[in-house]
């Protein structure tokens, strides 16, 4: 299965080449779940503004996460955000790193944006799991981030564990079941001895799991279903452990829908291929009709079956 990039390749591939040849630029683009992002050179060619529009924005700034954009990017943060934006930043060319590797470094920076404003309520709820397992306390801060119409992550810390749901609608009856199918297969795997360490999966669909069943505006359709991840210390014992963690967890939701499409795509390329394979036996099996020719005296030329 392939594995989705937590940066923006866009941003990347973009910045990339302005910053080895400057010109003007103005560019817009969606990502995955809905995210607007604008590039552009609105004063000259060695300034670039980057300008992010998040559907949950004032859910993650009550999270913190202007404090970690704060400590990503520091003085590239625009005092005056573009209209119809939540957040900007300005790239000076000329104060881009100079060698190699570190520019690179600066550029893949820039292309986590969104990754690295979503972070903040999971490394909230981290923070608040070691508080709690120090204190003996109960329960965290339940943090709702609608990032998506009618789908959100709901993140709870605990004592021993941090629980992140993902609530996804699933359009059609093929997707539901495509779903099972695929989540099964991350019940399974997990029994392995080489990845038994990884987060349990839980899934359960129209019924929305303990943790948020006393939520208001929670649907109760079948058209959509809840998974649940539990998170133990393990999977945030350090910085490098913590920031993967992250990033993988966040791209759950594309993940799973992005290979349920890629599923039905190879399912009906092979039925399509059947298709044409059964044709090609049933023309074979048409019978031919000889044909003869026969010749008037007049030297004319008669067909005849």
């Amino acid at each position: 299965m392939i594995l989705l990039e937590s940066h923006n390749l866009i941003i990347q591939t973009t910045l990339a080449e302005k910053i080895a040849k400057p010109s003007s630029l103005d560019v817009l683009f969606v990502d995955f779940d809905g995210v607007r992002f604008h590039l552009s050179t609105p004063e000259k060619k060695t300034v670039i503004q980057l300008s992010m529009n998040i559907r949950c924005w004032d859910e993650l700034v009550a999270y913190g996460a202007m404090q970690i954009l704060q400590r990503e990017y520091g003085p590239l943060i625009k005092q005056q955000t573009e209209p119809e934006y939540n957040i900007s930043l300005d790239i000076d060319i000329d104060q881009v790193p100079a060698d190699e590797e570190s520019r690179e470094a600066f550029v893949k920076s820039i292309s986590l944006f969104k990754r690295n404003a979503l972070a903040a309520p999971f490394e909230l709820a981290f923070k608040q799991q070691k508080e709690l397992e120090a204190s003996g306390g109960a329960l965290g801060q339940l943090m709702q981030i609608h990032y998506r119409d009618e789908e959100a992550i709901y993140i709870q810390a605990s004592p021993d564990r941090v629980t992140v749901i993902f609530s996804t609608v699933f359009r059609e009856e093929t997707d539901r079941i495509f779903g099972k199918v695929f989540l099964q297969e991350f019940v399974d795997a997990r029994r392995q001895p080489s990845i038994q360490n990884a987060p349990q999966v839980l899934y359960t669909n129209r019924d929305p799991p303990l943790e948020i069943r006393d939520l208001e505006g929670l649907r109760n359709t079948d058209d959509i279903g809840y998974v649940t991840f539990v998170l133990f210390p393990r999977h945030f014992a350090n910085a490098n452990i913590s920031f993967n963690t992250i990033s993988h967890i966040q791209l759950f939701r594309d993940y799973l829908h992005y290979h349920i499409k890629c599923s039905k795509a190879y399912m009906h390329s092979r039925m399509r291929h059947r298709v044409a394979e059964f044709q090609k036996v049933l023309n074979r099996a048409k019978t031919e009709v000889a044909t003869t020719e026969r010749k008037t005296v007049t030297g004319r030329t008669m067909m005849n079956r």
